[in-house]
Order: C-alpha cells, then structure tokens, then sequence
C-alpha cells in the first residue's frame, strides 16, 4: 500500500468521524486511518446521555457506529492500523503504516487522549459498571450515591466537586498527605461538606459482583493497615496522555504534550495540519466538543486545500 490522497485523518472517535462526514461532503475523498482503538473511548462506554439528539440515551459503541456508517454514506475510506512514523517537514505530508506508506496535502490529528489508569485488573473488570474516568459523563448514573475519586491534582479536585453536586457522599483516595492540586481547587474542596479525604491511601482492588462494583481494598501506606469500604461508584482522575508520540519534535504541544492549535482554528504549528478533539482538548474532553472541533478541522482543510490549489 503506497497511495497519496488530498486528505487523511488520523483517529476514528467522533472528532475523527465528523471531521469525516465533513471532508466527504466537501469532495474531498477522506481515508481515516483508524488505529488501534477504532471509535476511541466511547467504545468502552456504557450508557451516553448527555449529547444531543439521543433523548433515550444511547450506548457508546452504538453511537460510534452510526457515526462511521454516515461517514461510510458518504465514500470515506477506512484504513485500520497504526501510523507508527510521520513526516511533516515537507509536503506532501508522509504517514507510515506497517502496511506501507500514504502521503497527502493535508492531515487532521483527532489521535484523541487517553484516560491514565490505576493498572488494576479489577479496575477493568469493573470499568462501565461502577468505574469510570470522567464525572462530566458519567456523574449523572450515581445521584444520591456515595463515590470515591482518586487523586490529587486539579483534575481530582473538579471531579469532587462536581460530583459533590449530584452525589451523597465523595470520598476523595490520595496516596500522600498533601494535595497537588491549585490552592483554590484545595480550598474548595475541602471546605465542601460533602468531601471526606483518605490520605495516604491506595486503592487495592475494586469489589464488586455481577451487578457491577460494590466497594473498595483499600490499603493505609502508613500504617499498613488493609481495609474494605463500600461505594456504588469510583472515578479515576489522575489524568490524561494524549496521543501525540508520533508527533514529537514536529507538532508543537503545551507542557502536558497536546497539541496547540491558533486561536479559533484547528491549525497547528504546521500548516496543512490540523488537529481536533481530545488530542487537542485537556479541558472539556467530550464528545460533542470532539465533534464540533472535528467539524472545524474538516472545514480548515478545506479552506487551506482550496487555497492551496488557487495558488498553485
């Protein structure tokens, strides 16, 4: 496999997708490479519930489905794989596959971010039935209940408190004794009457049974002490990696390694490259805001190919 195409986007989750549906529409004759994780992170999750046009809610996977069917409707092709190396110092842009190589005039990054986990075999068994790593999405499911939430930083902190809004109780798990997070983010939090705080504490092993999670192993670093501790839900918010490996020295990201877009576009530090949803996205990190970014990126290209072309 040795082809150039005018387009292709890295990523098949939702900010990959729309910017897809877009690409296509324009004429634009999308490939989307779609890695090793195709539908991105909605694909290990349960019930979605907050985007628009789903009134009953609709499963992750599902979603990403019809997703890739429109795109489908539309002549995207689908490549599956990974670009293990790329090339953006000259155009065409050189992307290469284990199956072989693929050039193009433009690229859209929607590589997405990855959820850093606790490494728990229980922690998987049990994620989407009581573990989850994003309250936003997954807040709602536990009204009334009482939850934990690991970490230390501002990440931990927001989910606490976001949570604090919908939930009985929230049990924040630190493995130290002081708190990484901004002090105002301290502050809040520990004022909250609904926060309790674990120090020096780590999760053992997430209990549960057929029905989905029913507490927690808990293990004092102190003092060694082991203990067992029911909750109906717990969320993991020790941050996010975002995809960018193959990027390095050649697309510029912040401090936290994603990508930096211009303000109010999708273009990155080279042009002729954009980048949409997660990738570029350590704030709000749903779905509809990667759609609405894959949208943008789909547009950018557009615009860029067409002026590109004008000028050639």
């Amino acid at each position: 496999m040795n082809e150039h195409h005018r387009l292709i986007i890295l990523g098949s989750g939702p900010a990959g997708l729309t910017a897809a549906i877009y690409a296509a529409r324009a004429n634009l004759n999308p490939v989307l490479v779609s890695g090793s994780e195709p539908g991105g992170q909605l694909m290990i999750t349960t019930d979605v519930e907050n985007y628009p046009g789903f009134p009953d809610g609709i499963q992750g996977p599902e979603m990403m489905d019809f997703f890739r069917k429109q795109a489908e409707r539309f002549e995207t092709r689908f490549f599956s794989g990974d670009v293990t190396r790329v090339d953006l110092s000259q155009r065409p842009f050189t992307l290469e596959m284990a199956e072989g190589t693929l050039t193009c005039d433009a690229l859209v990054v929607s590589t997405g971010a990855s959820a850093r986990w606790l490494g728990l075999d229980s922690e998987k068994a049990f994620n989407g039935r009581g573990v989850s790593a994003c309250a936003t999405c997954d807040g709602f499911f536990f009204r009334n209940q009482n939850v934990a939430v690991v970490g230390g930083g501002d990440t931990a902190m927001e989910e606490a408190l976001y949570l604090a809004n919908l939930c009985q109780s929230v049990t924040l798990i630190h493995r130290r004794n002081e708190l990484r997070a901004s002090r105002i983010m301290q502050e809040r939090a520990l004022r909250h009457e609904k926060i309790q705080f674990l120090w020096n504490t780590v999760v053992e092993e997430v209990l549960g049974n057929d029905s989905g999670m029913t507490g927690l192993r808990l293990k004092n670093l102190e003092t060694g002490e082991v203990s067992e501790q029911g909750f109906d839900g717990l969320f993991i918010a020790i941050g996010h990696t975002p995809n960018t490996k193959v990027f390095e020295g050649q697309l510029q990201t912040d401090a936290n390694g994603y990508l930096t877009v211009q303000p109010g576009s999708t273009q990155t530090s080279v042009p002729g490259v954009f980048a949409a949803g997660d990738v570029a996205d350590s704030v709000y990190r749903q779905a509809v805001t990667a759609a609405g970014t894959g949208c943008m990126a789909a547009i950018d290209a557009e615009r860029w190919l067409a002026e590109q072309e004008a000028n050639s």
